[in-house]
């Protein structure tokens, strides 16, 4: 496979320094923890499009994405696709304990992933209770999201959605440069409006128009189709009737 650009660079850097360090799985581990990711670590990048793995697939390895974005999504026996979910830089990839792949895992970026053969990692994590319990505060977290995401499918107005998604990669993004108490913020758009549509249920034309309208109002100022800029993130929030995260 041939590289993405800039993404050699990863190759030497160490685990404490890490970008997603203070997100990742590996958070809370101390120094001597750290020492032993290194040696059953591995990097492996993909192109946007490119297939991380299929659903039912027999999951060899799990791992955190460091740099990109990946959609989950679920094909039904009728042929009809639904993206269930969206992943970005921390995000954990794969269960332990678990053999095969619920969802197709796809890159919609130039995507890089730390990864662990699934044995080595499985082993580390009866040695190592700061990583059980950081993958159990994750899961917990993702538990709320999904939940918070069926108020947002099945009871906010179109124009809701879409304030509910940009609020959403603010606060990831926010939290990953650790600078959760900006009021301004530039949301980059990991996916096109069309899969926006699909992950919201609205049509494409929905989704333009919503976008129109909220930078009509002034909540957004948009710059390109891939950029977002949230002048005030509060009023944002005000429209997608959401409160500021806890943490």
């Amino acid at each position: 496979m041939k590289p993405v650009a800039n993404i050699p660079q990863f190759a030497h850097v160490r685990c404490s320094d890490c970008p997603i360090r203070h997100r990742a799985v590996c958070s809370r581990c101390d120094a001597t923890e750290l020492d032993e990711l290194e040696i059953i670590k591995t990097y492996q990048s993909f192109r946007p499009g490119e297939t991380i793995v299929w659903a039912e697939d027999q999951m060899e390895f799990v791992g955190s994405i460091v740099m990109g974005a990946a959609t989950l999504s679920k094909t039904m026996e009728d042929g009809r696709r639904q993206m269930v979910g969206l992943m970005t830089a921390s995000d954990f990839i794969g269960r332990p304990g678990r053999e095969r792949a619920p969802f197709d895992v796809v890159a919609v970026s130039e995507t890089l992933i730390c990864r662990f053969r699934k044995p080595d990692f499985e082993a580390m994590m009866e040695t190592s209770p700061h990583i059980s319990l950081r993958l159990l505060e994750m899961t917990l977290d993702e538990l709320d999201a999904a939940r918070n995401w069926m108020l947002i499918l099945g009871r906010k107005t179109a124009r809701e959605k879409i304030a509910s998604f940009l609020v959403m990669l603010a606060n990831r993004q926010l939290s990953l440069a650790q600078t959760p108490d900006a009021t301004t913020v530039r949301v980059s758009l990991p996916i096109t409006r069309e899969a926006i549509a699909d992950y919201l249920g609205l049509t494409i034309e929905t989704v333009s128009r919503q976008f129109s309208a909220l930078k009509k109002s002034g909540v957004i100022q948009l710059d390109g189709l891939r950029s977002v800029l949230a002048p005030d993130l509060d009023a944002l929030r005000d429209e997608a009737g959401e409160d500021p995260p806890l943490d």
